[in-house]
């Protein structure tokens, strides 16, 4: 494995290796015609996105998008090892099995295997994407011995290992469910450490990280750096120690590579200040320094006068039950200058958000400042955000960052669009109770979500502040940190989606559009987002649990006045919105109080309203959910292929253009990814 790592990294920019891409399937596609679905499997459908904006860019943008595309790329070993430490072996495994066998693929334990696989891929990993449990197979135990028994291909055998002993290592693995079950454990009456089978942490145990992290904390330091984000923590000679990501270091072979991708992207850099920032970006890659990185996130969010930006880093903590680890990230996106002119408004009057929003005084940020938003197209997914992709992204998370210097929003408008088109009117019709709740939903329903979805990225993320003295959410709140600060965000933006001054503003043209999204959040939040878990689960993803208890918090405290109603017809569930203003008024209720949380770092309100109202299931409800979403055979999850870059040369191999194709089949290109962007060893320690 590492002479291939090696040989890849020699061929990297040699254009040979791009030409390999026409085994996907590619389709040039117009927009016309262009088909969103690829494919459907399990309880996932996977879906293209188009790039229109691409072919308009200037040669020196297109090579800028190509490079950070190949950056996005190759951090994609990085992500399998940090979810869980066998996932390589295992993608690995799985790839000579579908690049092997002999046996006859047409027998429904082979499809198994071929959906199983599919969903490694979509997932990064044997953990599923959102609810972090392991997947089982469906197909038996001696099944996967006539697979590996009859595959032409290497498998990663340990010196002296057998065959036999790998499989009989394997199995349990993943067959197991109580054998590394769940990545990503949140109960707080356990060791939410020890019983995650993340990677971020070895033979740690919870308390451990509690000392060795508060220790390190600098006290009264106004600009702290996010300890811990981009290393694993493990014991060295049963001393706890911390194995930074960075060249050199752990994952140094593929950051190596990321970096290769990023000095080439500095030299088509679309202005000086986004070389600057490239070049500190690099500088923290190959150091690991924390400070640089927060750095790199100030020259970032102050680099505003582009067309093509992107993410690229150890962002979100969502896959550490601490919130302290970040997972790799990357999306290169190009601006999507008429839509976003559209949203210029939101942005521009976010002191007056700010100063009339429903929160303590003392919870008020007084100068909102540096606060952009941006509808882009995506280019390139990887890492955390692929296939399974957000709609909206705000960054960066630092709060001091934040604050001083501001944050830059984007609405993924391609990604949204392919959202939009490939979803069908049938759970709307199934759980909404009134025909006028449905022709409302049909009319504004879909703006009306990208509305909320801009408000909570650029005004609700980017609103309030802590107390003096008060530690970051990540050291105050802790394991609720994050479904506080999404729920926080989610609130703000439902509070004034309903408030006039977004007519004012010429934003919407009518209360029709909050009353559409309070439609949607109560329906989604109450019901239908429970297809997404399986029975007797409990909540378990941090977004899901701030819908649950936004919406189980305000249908009991607008149970005395009916606002909201829980009706039964023909024997099936609906939740109606009978006072929309008294709606709103409960959101802002709720929204001081998650603010006086957040700033207070009131750990004990946080897990009360959490463990109260945002993570058990109602079994009867949850029952009727999945029976009346299996009729409708509409999959509750959904990800992207994407768009394939190729050189094309001239007879000095100079670049003269990058031509960009929509493969098709996403077997081929999970295959493809496996090839070409396998920078690590099998084992990273």
């Amino acid at each position: 494995m590492n002479s291939k790592s090696i040989n890849l990294t020699i061929l990297a920019f040699t254009i040979p290796l791009y030409y390999l891409g026409c085994s996907m399937g590619s389709t040039v596609g117009s927009t016309e015609n262009f088909k969103v679905r690829a494919d459907r499997f399990a309880d996932i459908e996977i879906l293209r996105y188009q790039v229109p904006e691409f072919e308009k860019l200037s040669l020196r943008q297109k090579k800028f998008v190509y490079y950070l595309s190949e950056a996005a790329l190759s951090g994609r070993d990085i992500l399998y090892d940090q979810n869980y430490k066998h996932n390589l072996t295992i993608r690995q495994s799985i790839h000579s099995i579908v690049e092997g066998y002999k046996g006859d693929k047409n027998t429904k334990s082979w499809k198994q295997f071929i959906a199983y696989a599919k969903r490694i891929w979509f997932s990064n990993g044997i953990h599923h994407h959102y609810s972090t449990l392991k997947i089982i197979p469906e197909f038996n135990k001696s099944y996967l011995v006539e697979l590996i028994n009859n595959t032409n291909g290497k498998f990663p055998l340990k010196d002296g290992e057998s065959t036999d002993e790998f499989i009989e290592w394997l199995t349990p693995i993943l067959f197991d469910p109580e054998i590394d079950g769940k990545r990503v454990n949140l109960d707080p009456e356990v060791d939410i450490i020890s019983t995650s089978a993340n990677n971020y942490y070895d033979g740690i145990s919870q308390d451990e990280v509690d000392m060795f992290y508060s220790n390190m904390k600098a006290p009264n330091d106004p600009t702290p750096i996010w300890y811990g984000l981009n290393s694993r923590l493990t014991k060295n000679n049963g001393k706890v120690v911390e194995k930074v990501w960075k060249s050199g270091g752990l994952y140094g072979d593929a950051i190596d590579q990321i970096v290769r991708c990023l000095e080439k992207a500095k030299e088509v850099a679309e202005n000086d200040s986004q070389t600057n920032e490239l070049e500190i970006l690099i500088d923290y890659y190959r150091t690991g320094d924390l400070r640089t990185w927060d750095t790199y996130n100030m020259a970032w969010v102050k680099n505003t006068e582009i067309d093509i930006d992107y993410i690229n880093g150890f962002i979100e903590v969502y896959g550490d039950p601490k919130g302290i680890k970040a997972s790799y990230e990357s999306v290169v996106e190009i601006n999507d200058f008429e839509a976003t002119a559209r949203m210029k408004t939101l942005s521009a009057n976010g002191q007056w958000f700010e100063d009339n929003a429903p929160i303590m005084d003392s919870h008020k940020r007084d100068k909102v400042q540096g606060i952009t938003y941006n509808v882009v197209s995506v280019a390139m997914l990887g890492g955390d955000v692929s296939p399974s992709s957000p709609i909206g992204i705000n960054l960066p998370n630092s709060n001091w960052i934040r604050s001083n210097f501001g944050s830059k929003s984007v609405s993924l408008g391609n990604i949204t669009a392919a959202y939009d088109k490939a979803r069908s009117g049938g759970f709307l019709d199934e759980f909404a109770y009134t025909d006028k709740e449905k022709e409302r939903s049909k009319k504004h329903g879909s703006f009306a979500g990208k509305m909320h979805t801009a408000m909570h990225e650029v005004l609700g993320h980017a609103s309030g502040k802590l107390e003096e003295g008060v530690g970051t959410p990540k050291e105050t709140l802790k394991n609720y940190a994050s479904t506080i600060e999404e729920g926080r965000a989610d609130l703000f933006g439902l509070y004034y989606i309903m408030d006039p001054k977004l007519i004012e503003m010429g934003l919407v043209d009518s209360d029709e559009v909050g009353k559409a999204e309070y439609d949607g959040y109560i329906r989604n939040g109450l019901m239908l987002q429970l297809r997404r878990i399986q029975p007797g689960e409990k909540i378990e993803q941090s977004h899901m649990r701030n819908r649950a208890y936004i919406s189980h918090w305000a249908f009991e405290q607008g149970r005395p006045d009916n606002i909201i109603e829980k009706k039964i017809s023909d024997g099936k569930t609906y939740f109606v919105i009978n006072d929309y203003e008294a709606l709103q008024k409960i959101f802002g209720e709720l929204l001081r109080e998650i603010q006086r949380i957040k700033s207070q770092g009131d750990y004990e309100a946080a897990k009360q309203l959490v463990e109260k109202y945002g993570v058990n299931v109602e079994q009867g409800i949850h029952e009727e959910v999945l029976e009346r979403s299996k009729a409708l055979n509409i999959p509750p999850y959904a990800g992207f292929m994407n768009p394939h870059y190729k050189p094309v040369t001239d007879e000095n191999e100079a670049i003269t253009d990058i031509m960009i194709t929509y493969p098709d089949n996403f077997l081929e290109q999970m295959l493809y990814y496996d090839e070409h962007y396998a920078f690590l060893p099998l084992e990273n320690n």
